[in-house]
């Protein structure tokens, strides 16, 4: 019986959810609310996916655990979280064994993941189907010296990307052309970012404010979900290093309809239109991270999966049942959906460890995660491990609340409210998400 059918008479099914962040318990909290679940599985998981399911101890990325888990425990839709299975292949991996090629996989193939995979080749693709993004010129070691001109020659600012993946961290913004060049030799010569930055996409700096829109298409159709706009520096007044994420708010204030109808006709259709003209079946999430430049906007990147922490403000506000979506995805039925939101705001703010992003303590326990809080307060956790009864730190971005109100200022307050009464030494949080639009 396919999901597809399942779904339509309301048979439940088995899930298998891959990831361990703050992402993958929103979702694992989503997914346990809907009446077609009948058990949930998340590889590897945390402390908080725990208690929307059952943990598994197996990476996103071995395949062959995974399509064991998939057999003995009869699963019948895999949700890819994190976006490295997705680019090694995971989708083809299913498709092309046919023990397991009847599960829907909730993601794209290894080609498409390439939007997410590589810089260059989804500057390429922008170029080919004429979505507005920044100007640009890739770089290897076989045309170092050109490159090298071309830096002393650009405009200041000068971005500088890292063509593969590096955690969130393969970009750079120099803001002189001495700090250009030695950041193009530190990623070009001396492999600052590994293999990911064995080639280098170099842009046009455009200044404007970002946010990210979050489509789901079956192939053929899409559903817009709630945008968001994240916070990625460390410090308030987005000073210091950038991070996985500090926070975010959704909706986005200065995102109006006008605004969005520009973003659907002028980057989200061409960019479905496009991978439907090359013959490439994306099935899953697609992240458009924008600058709003004046009125218009322009893509900074695709992922190729939902992003973290704006995972954990979109999902609490789409009331529909998200088992339910990804059946009509698998079923290419999406033109079917009407997307239900909660007007209402949401905001959530991370607590990381002290020294974040840079070096951390990892087993400290964290105290106050199990008081009863507000009914629009979220905690979802993200670096966290279960020690016998207690919750210990295990990595760097650790937890984050996300609250409900009627304004930005309201729903940050409420989740400050909440992150007093939890503790862990050297917990830290920025205390101005949101600022712009703060009141």
């Amino acid at each position: 019986m396919n999901l597809e059918f399942r779904a339509r008479i309301n048979c439940t099914m088995n899930i298998l959810l891959l990831g361990s962040g703050g992402r993958e318990h929103a979702l694992a909290w989503k997914l346990c609310q809907s009446r077609l679940c009948s058990k949930l599985i998340i590889a590897p998981g945390n402390a908080g996916t725990g208690v929307c399911g059952i943990n598994e101890d197996i990476s996103p990325t071995d395949f062959d655990s995974i399509k064991k888990c998939c057999v003995k425990e009869k699963i019948e839709l895999l949700i890819v979280g994190p976006e490295e299975p997705l680019v090694k292949g995971i989708v083809d991996y299913f498709a092309n064994d046919k023990s397991i090629k009847h599960i829907p996989v909730i993601g794209p193939s290894a080609i498409a993941a390439q939007l997410e995979g590589s810089k260059a080749y989804s500057k390429k693709f922008m170029k080919r189907y004429q979505i507005p993004t920044a100007a640009y010129r890739e770089f290897d070691l076989d045309n170092y010296a050109e490159g090298s001109s071309y830096l002393k020659n650009h405009p200041l600012p000068i971005v500088l990307k890292a063509d593969g993946l590096a955690a969130g961290k393969g970009v750079v913004i120099c803001h002189s052309h001495v700090e250009a060049m030695a950041e193009y030799e530190l990623m070009l010569q001396h492999n600052k970012f590994g293999e990911a930055g064995r080639k280098i996409v170099v842009e046009e700096f455009l200044d404007g404010i970002e946010l990210s829109v979050f489509v789901l298409t079956d192939g053929k159709h899409y559903v817009l979900l709630p945008e968001a706009k994240d916070y990625k520096r460390v410090g308030e007044g987005d000073k210091g290093p950038n991070t996985g994420g500090m926070g975010a708010v959704s909706p986005v204030p200065f995102a109006g309809k006008d605004f969005i109808r520009k973003v659907e006709e002028r980057i989200i259709i061409p960019t479905i239109e496009g991978l439907k003209k090359e013959n490439i079946d994306y099935r899953g999430f697609i992240f458009i991270g924008l600058m709003k430049v004046g009125e218009d906007p322009y893509v900074i990147e695709y992922n190729c999966r939902l992003g973290d922490p704006e995972t954990e403000v979109i999902i609490p506000r789409l009331k529909n049942d998200l088992v339910e979506l990804f059946a009509a995805v698998a079923g290419q039925r999406l033109n079917e959906i009407v997307i239900e939101k909660d007007e209402r705001v949401a905001s959530t703010i991370v607590a990381v460890s002290g020294g974040y992003p840079g070096s951390y303590e990892k087993g400290l326990e964290i105290k106050g995660l199990d008081k009863k809080y507000s009914q629009d307060s979220f905690i979802f956790q993200a670096g966290t491990k279960q020690d016998g009864d207690k919750i210990l730190t295990n990595g760097g971005r650790v937890f984050c609340v996300t609250s409900f109100a009627n304004t930005v200022s309201e729903a940050v307050s409420k989740s400050r409210n909440v992150l007093q009464e939890i503790n862990f030494d050297g917990m830290y949080y920025r205390r101005d998400i949101g600022y712009e639009f703060l009141k």
